[in-house]
Order: C-alpha cells, then structure tokens, then sequence
C-alpha cells in the first residue's frame, strides 16, 4: 500500500513538472515545487524572467511642494509595490526615492498602468507625497512608504502606508476614489488608547480581505475588520471603519516569549500573531506582505521575512529577505493553523541579490488577473519585479 501511494505521488509530481515546464511568459523554473501535504499555500510562482525588472529607476521631474523646486523623484530606486485591478487594468502604485532627501533619499509614490500586468506605463509624476500639510512632521523628509491597498464595498480605497521621519516609522491609512486623489487620516494607531502607540514604530498594515473578480475588498471577521502589522514580529489590530485600528492587546494571563525582539518595551503589551524561529528562513524578521486573504481554508498570509545564519537557514546569507506562507483560523485571526517550513521565493537573480540593500525579495503585491495570479515585488530595495502563477 505504501508503494503504491509512494508512486501515486510521484506520477503527480511528474505531471505538474511537465505542465510547469511549458508555463509561457518566458518563465524560469518553479521557485518551489508543489507540496502535496500543504495545499494550502498559493503555490508554486515563477518569475518571469524575459521581462523582469519589470520597472527600474525612472528620470522623471516633480516640483516638490516644501522643496519649491524640481526633483528626480526617481531617479535613485524603485520598489515594494501595491496592487489594484480596475476597469479591466492593473495600477501600480510604487515607492520611488529620490538622490536628495535623507537618510536614504525621500520616498514618494509614483502610479504605473498596464494592460497584461507585465508591462507598465508610469505617470510623470508621483500621486502620493510629504507636503505641507499637518502630516509633513511625520513624513519629512523620510518619506511615505510600502504601501498596501484594499477596497470597500463601495469601491473606496484605503491604502496603509509608512511614513518615515528619519528616525520612527508610523503606520499611516489613506483613501482615494480614483488613484490618483488621497484624503491623508494620519496614525492608524492615532485614537487607540488615548493615543499610546501613535508614535511607536510600526509599519505593513495588511489589511484581511477577499480576492474576488479580481478586486481585494476588505471583509469584517466577527462584525470588525482585521489588519496583520508589523516588521519584527508580527501583530494585529481590528477596526469598524478601516481608518481607525486598535491593537490587539495581551489578555492577563498571556505573556509574549521573552526571547523575541519586539522593538520597545512599549510593544511587550501587545499580542505577538506571529513570530520569528530559530533555524528557519525567517530566523531574524517576519514583515506582513500582500493584504491577507480570506479562503475557505483560512486567512492566507504572505510574510516577508530576513535570516540571520547564525540562528537561522545555513542555506541563505544573513540579511537575506525571502518569503513564506502562513494559514491563520477564519474565525479566530490569531490562530495558526499551518505555516511554511521554507520560502516560496528567495533571491537568486543579479538583480535581487545586488543593490540598495543586497538579497531581497519583498513581496508586497499580489493580484489575480485574467485567471492567473501575479506577485510583485522589490528586488534588493532597488527595482521591481514580478512571478506567475497560472
């Protein structure tokens, strides 16, 4: 009987490598193959190699509204992109720094169109930015961030994003009809307890969400909505009107593992989701990814994550970013169901491994479109890239 089973396995496997192997697009082979015992991940992804990076630095010009004069907005990199289906095309809205602004350059958000989901045309100008107005401390001269973007019912935008300062990274929600207009709300964290971690470090609001007809419409979980966060472990928060979050606390009995970095004493209160692990390819950080996605089998999420060799995978260098999967409990998003034992994607292409920061792969987009599912993401914090799967 085992035998038997050990050959209906193989014949599988056989099967979907055949099939794989004559994928289109100019694919290279699967990133990871096919688990039969974990079907619940959204696997495997190939990158498609004959058209990726599929954007690098562009030499656009933009009057800076507190600068009073032109800039490359982006001229030095572009990466960790968000994604939107609408009326039958894909936007991109993509974080682009500039050479000037400090530590590393402002960050802006520039806006590209495409057709296919593979080629992109860009707008000259970013559609999200620091200005003057009662935001630019928290922006200035950082810039905004990595955002990522669900819909209502209604077909309203809210696009979680970064600002950096220079010194703290804050988690700030904004909205848009259009793409290209955004209504700035502030800290996502700015009402929650009279305000005690609207200045704590926080960053990748992926925000739980169903992918249907290809739109990503945000879906309340227990009459609330629900948002994984975060960039050294990762946390959660719920809200009723997708502007306003509260962090998920610590109940009095439970205690977070006193090995894991969370950043600041500040962070001990709040309820670690999901962790880091020793000998494993998300070894040093887990960072939320594309907004998650609710399935019949569970909220899907893609994690991005860094390895420290020391403790973690001996396979990948430390620094190296790659990404997982991780099954939490419909009704319960604090539960784990299943989670990876190994990256799904990791660096191992010229571009990915060498820039800005070196062995990246940050997945921040993720879309189905025209029946295929696209991920997109930032290669080496440098340029942008995108993997297929059918």
């Amino acid at each position: 009987m085992l035998k038997f089973s050990l050959l209906i396995i193989a014949i599988a496997f056989c099967l979907f490598s055949c099939n794989n192997h004559s994928a289109n697009n100019g694919a290279s082979k699967a990133i990871q193959s096919v688990n039969v015992t974990h079907n619940w991940q959204l696997i495997p992804f190939v990158k498609i190699d004959s058209v990726n990076p599929i954007l690098t630095p562009g030499k656009g010009t933009f009057l800076d509204p507190i600068l009073h004069k032109s800039v490359l907005w982006e001229e030095k990199d572009v990466f960790n992109p968000a994604i939107v289906n609408k009326d039958g095309k894909i936007y991109m809205l993509y974080r682009a720094q500039d050479k000037i602004g400090k530590p590393a350059g402002t960050s802006r958000l520039g806006l590209a169109i495409s057709t296919d989901a593979i080629h992109f045309t860009r707008l000259p100008n970013p559609v999200f930015y620091p200005a003057n107005d009662e935001f630019k401390k928290l922006e200035w001269e950082g810039g905004c961030e990595d955002p990522r973007i669900v819909e209502d019912s209604y077909g309203t935008y809210y696009m979680t994003y970064t600002a950096f300062d220079g010194k703290t990274a804050r988690l700030l929600v904004a909205t848009s009809t259009d793409l290209l207009h955004w209504k700035k709300y502030g800290a996502v964290f700015a009402k929650a307890f009279n305000g005690k971690y609207a200045n704590a470090w926080s960053k990748s609001g992926s925000i739980v969400s169903t992918y249907v007809n290809g739109k990503i419409v945000a879906t309340k979980i227990n009459n609330k909505y629900w948002m994984y966060w975060g960039d050294k472990q990762i946390w959660a928060a719920t809200s009723v009107d997708l502007i306003n979050w509260t962090p998920l606390m610590l109940s009095g009995t439970e205690k977070n593992d006193a090995r894991l970095n969370l950043g600041s004493p500040l962070m001990a209160d709040l309820k670690v989701i999901l962790n880091t692990r020793n000998g494993k390819f998300d070894s040093d950080l887990v960072e939320s990814g594309p907004p998650a996605m609710l399935t019949d089998n569970g909220i899907l999420l893609i994690y991005n994550s860094r390895n420290d060799q020391k403790i973690g995978d001996k396979t990948l260098q430390t620094g190296t970013y790659s990404a997982g999967q991780v099954l939490f409990d419909k009704n319960d998003p604090t539960k784990v169901l299943q989670r990876s034992e190994s990256s799904f994607i990791k660096p191992d292409k010229p571009y990915e491994i060498t820039g800005q920061v070196n062995q990246v792969c940050f997945v921040e987009g993720l879309i189905n479109f025209n029946k295929h599912w696209y991920l997109y993401y930032g290669t080496a914090d440098s340029k942008i890239a995108v993997a297929y799967k059918q």
